[in-house]
């Protein structure tokens, strides 16, 4: 396989061109909305097909080792569009809106000539569905939108609800944008996904595509005598295996049939959501087959953040653990690898790292300010000089007071993560040690042995040191009091 220069990202998309004059090439970018590293078939799930999905990777590069900085919906697409952490873009909870003054790589595309549309959900602020920067076309919704009959805004115009199930709906807006003519010009087009955000409603011809299966709870569900107090009290919350969110209440532990009932329809109407994704990923699939674009077009599937289905006893995101945390990246694109000849990346990878790689791959501009590295050589060549740790962060919400601050180092072996309390006093949650390599589902809290005590403090240096590099040192580390873990349920427009 002929090998190129990392930095001169123009020879990248300039190999397929067959020495003819180098088409730039287009960008599909397909994104979920809490779909968990493990919720597709190509990462071995025994129950879910995804074979349309699957084929993104199969014919280019699974990133098998994916991961957000931010576990909540609006920090990480903000990170994901700037390639900046969430202390830098401010976009640190699911009501801010992405900051005028940030560029992001859709804004440089559009700035070298690029086509630029966004269709589906935004979710950065709660109540603007008007256009934003950097996007020739915009069409989206406020807030979470609904599985069926969304009122969408077409490009600020005007708006209209639209009548069926939404994944269908914005999979046929995409098709009719890419089908218009566009002399020539090289498009970008994002598309944002609900599905499989709560509360998980699957189209009728899926509703029952996994009523034969049985998703006990995890036994992680149920191991928790080492774990911070504060997992166990979460419990009974919102975001809790026993709290509101289903319709029954049990005293913990309890496993038995009638009480994981309506666990185990939530986990089926969660795969059945990805169902329809899937099918979407396959119609524009074809359509680029059709069209001649296919192999000039850089396709990206991957999720904003992953979710915790009954590990640990929860049922959310925000949490550094590893279901929370990892997510589905997929990126096709000839350029960088052909489709015969798919890579699997098993490097840490993360979500500020897309911008800057797909800006390379395009020939564009760097962003001026960027937390993340490009993947280009690691994909094509390997990159001896990839980081091997990082680090992630998420502030206490007062509308969701179910999760502490959280600060967290991860290695290829180790993870180790702290719960300030946000007023520079001594931490007052018990912290957590995972070696991941040997205890990837994070049974065993290390951090009350004292022959890992060695561990934890190196760890500790690590986070401080990479949290110091991103320019976030205890001066400078912003975050709320964490108030504790209240039972209080949140507002129902913002569930």
């Amino acid at each position: 396989m002929k090998r190129y220069v990392a930095g001169l990202g123009m020879a990248v998309w300039a190999a397929c061109a067959g020495g003819a004059e180098a088409r730039r090439p287009n960008v599909l970018f397909i994104l979920t909305d809490d779909q968990r590293w493990d919720a597709l078939s190509l990462a071995g799930n025994r129950h879910l097909k995804t074979p349309n999905i699957d084929r993104i990777g199969r014919e280019g590069v699974y990133f098998r080792n994916a991961f957000c900085t931010t576990a909540l919906c609006s920090p990480s697409r903000a990170s994901i569009l700037s390639g900046l952490y969430a202390h830098r873009h401010g976009v640190i909870d699911n009501f801010t809106e992405y900051p005028q003054g940030f560029r992001s790589f859709p804004m440089v595309l559009q700035g070298e000539g690029y086509d630029t549309a966004y269709i589906g959900k935004w979710h950065m602020g709660e109540d603007n569905d008007m256009p934003r920067p950097g996007f020739n076309w915009f069409v989206t919704h406020k807030g979470q939108g609904k599985y069926f009959d969304t009122e969408f805004c077409f490009n600020g115009e005007r708006r209209e609800t639209v009548k069926g199930y939404y994944t269908t709906v914005v999979t046929d807006m995409a098709e009719t944008w890419l089908k218009r003519p566009r002399g020539g010009k090289p498009w970008c087009l994002m598309i944002g996904h609900k599905a499989p955000h709560s509360f998980y409603v699957p189209e009728e011809k899926h509703a029952r595509a996994f009523e034969a299966v049985r998703t006990p709870y995890p036994e992680t569900a149920f191991m928790l005598d080492d774990k911070p107090a504060w997992i166990r009290q979460r419990l009974y919350t919102w975001h809790g295996i026993y709290g509101p969110l289903f319709d029954w209440r049990k005293r913990f532990p309890d496993d038995a049939p009638e009480a994981v009932k309506d666990f185990e329809a939530m986990n089926r109407a969660y795969w059945a959501t990805l169902l329809s994704v899937d099918e979407s990923v396959g119609r524009l699939y074809r359509l680029l087959q059709e069209s001649g674009e296919l192999d000039n077009t850089i396709i990206v599937f991957m999720s904003d953040n992953g979710i915790l289905s009954g590990e640990h006893g929860m049922v959310d995101k925000r949490t550094a653990h590893e279901p929370s945390i990892r997510i589905v990246q997929l990126v096709r694109y000839p350029g960088l690898t052909p489709a015969d000849r798919p890579v699997v990346v098993e490097r840490q990878v993360l979500t500020v790292d897309l911008a800057p790689s797909l800006l390379q791959v395009c020939g564009a501009p760097a962003l001026t300010e960027c937390h993340g590295r490009s993947w280009v050589k690691l994909v094509r060549a390997g990159d001896d000089s990839w980081r091997s740790s990082w680090f992630y962060a998420y502030n206490y919400e007062k509308q969701f007071p179910y999760t502490p601050n959280v600060r967290c180092v991860r290695t290829e072996q180790w993870k180790y993560t702290r719960y300030p309390h946000g007023d520079g006093s001594p931490d007052r949650h018990l912290e957590e040690l995972y070696n991941i390599e040997f205890d990837p589902e994070e049974r065993h809290n290390l951090i009350a042995k004292a022959k890992y005590a060695p561990v934890a403090a190196s760890l500790c240096a690590e986070l401080a040191r990479l949290m110091a590099e991103a320019g976030l040192t205890p001066e400078t580390d912003r975050m709320p009091l964490d108030e504790g873990i209240k039972q209080a349920l949140p507002e129902a427009s913002i569930r």
